[in-house]
């Protein structure tokens, strides 16, 4: 008797009362306004159609339904449901279905639900539409010369854009859900016989494992559910990027891509330190033009890191400077210790670019213009500041933003409050065990490992590699080598 009761609660019958029954306590139909359920004649039987008010495409709907309900009384004799699939529904996804939980799922998902009388099946007609904006290009990761289109927070746009650049066969899309109650679609995309078989298989693993009840901030709660962090590592283990040519590129490259619907940004795995300090301006530009701008970049980032705490422990210790060099320094006293002027200095700049995110857009260029200048020269004036810090330290701010990532920017940045802070306390054996504090997080960081560490092609060296990040090949010798 328990087995049949679960069989009628999970599974479609014959008669269409009892159907619509089925899915009125499974779904709150009459509770939830957006839940539609509309009776219909379909022939000489009655009808049940169920969407969500919308998702469903207004005029496919319409073409639908005027083609059914211009049967009239005309009477489909057996075989209802597959007569209609292949004669009367004009739609390219439709499938049918008997189990309760998978119309369930789809219908919350946006498509559309169709229940005749006497027929122990239904129809899914997948006619859904999200609402979406324009593929723009990112704001992030602007180029003076390229494609200007972006992901966007629609997961089937985000494949054709993907798609439109490898018309590759063997790219695949496999699709998942993820989340007990927001059953978030997850797409994992990979180059078959590209990637390693060995990594596809254990992300997709540790996807099936995940267990929660939603991916509340998208790709970003994803990350932190499959890879194991530590509260004192800021470095990201994982690439973002909202660039369709910069997925494309990484997944030719064996890379895996997984794309969360509802968030316009795509994660890129496996990678290492490096794969955050290349951008797709390099690619764009002349040879000699992107490794220029590739070297003036990792000289910004190196900057972002030691600029502050190592100018503090010179100017602290000058008799170590040669003669050319002891023009460093404040020429004004201040009562306040540099390093707090430093501490201070950092606390600032984050709070104006937090400041900045939650201005609205018109007044952004004003903040920007009043925290950079005038409360900076007003600090200096009243004696908080010297010049010289507030100069070292917005060249380690313009270093920190050259990075295109980021994640791995905000990682300098702390990485730069750790220095300064033990500088300040123990003066050179402070920046020194700091930097090797900081080697060591950096290479005992995962990377979702595919058998290179984090470091590489440093550590382990490999020139061949290295020569790859430090100089912006000819892309026919990269096509060479992928041969």
């Amino acid at each position: 008797m328990n087995l049949e009761r679960n069989i009628d609660n999970d599974t479609l019958v014959n008669d269409i009362n009892k159907n619509k029954k089925l899915f009125k306590q499974h779904l709150p139909i009459e509770t939830s306004f957006d839940i539609v359920g509309r009776d219909l004649i379909i022939g000489n039987k009655e009808a049940y159609l169920l969407f969500i008010d919308g998702f469903a495409k207004d005029e496919i709907m319409l073409l639908i339904l005027k083609t059914l309900q211009n049967l009239g009384n005309k009477v489909i004799k057996h075989d209802t449901i597959p007569t209609l699939m292949k004669e009367r529904i004009g739609y390219i996804e439709v499938e049918s279905f008997t189990d309760i939980e998978q119309a369930k799922s789809m219908l919350l998902a946006g498509a559309v639900v169709l229940l005749i009388d006497g027929e122990n099946k239904g129809i899914i007609i997948d006619a859904r539409e999200y609402p979406a904006r324009s593929p723009q290009e990112p704001d992030l990761e602007k180029v003076t010369r390229g494609s200007r289109d972006g992901l966007v927070e629609t997961l089937i746009f985000n494949t054709a854009l993907i798609r439109r650049r490898l018309r590759d066969p063997n790219l695949i899309f496999e699709i998942t859900s993820v989340g007990k109650r927001s059953k978030t679609d997850v797409v994992i995309s990979y180059i078959k016989g590209v990637a390693d078989d060995r990594l596809i298989s254990e992300v997709k693993d540790k996807i099936d494992q995940i267990d929660t009840g939603a991916l509340v901030m998208g790709e970003k709660t994803l990350d932190e559910l499959l890879i194991k962090k530590h509260w004192y590592n800021p470095l990201p283990q994982v690439k973002f990027t909202e660039r369709p040519d910069v997925v494309a590129a990484h997944l030719m490259e064996g890379h895996i891509a997984i794309i969360v619907d509802t968030s316009p940004s795509v994660m890129i795995l496996p990678v290492t330190m490096f794969h955050f300090t290349q951008h797709a301006e390099d690619y764009y530009q002349n040879i000699s033009v992107g490794t220029y701008l590739r070297w003036v970049r990792f000289l910004g980032m190196i900057c972002a890191l030691i600029l502050p705490p190592l100018w503090y422990l010179l100017v602290n210790h000058k008799e170590i400077l040669p003669e050319f060099l002891k023009f460093l320094g404040p020429k004004e006293s201040s009562k306040i210790p540099i390093i707090i002027q430093f501490l201070l200095l950092e606390f600032g700049l984050d709070l104006l670019r937090l400041s900045s995110i939650h201005t609205p857009s018109a007044l952004t260029t004003s903040l920007g213009i009043i925290g950079g200048l005038l409360i900076s020269d007003l600090a200096v004036k009243v004696g908080i500041f010297v010049p010289e810090t507030v100069l070292y330290m917005a060249l380690a701010a313009i270093g920190t933003f050259a990075s295109p990532s980021m994640e791995f920017s905000m990682a300098l940045r702390i990485f730069r409050l750790f220095l300064l802070i033990l500088s300040g306390l123990l003066n050179f054996i402070g920046f020194f065990v700091g930097l090797i504090i900081i080697c060591i997080i950096t290479y005992t960081t995962s990377n979702f490992t595919n058998g290179r560490k984090y470091t590489w092609p440093l550590i382990p060296f490999d020139w061949k590699a290295l020569s790859h990040i430090l100089f912006r090949m000819p892309i026919p010798n990269l096509k060479n080598e992928d041969k």
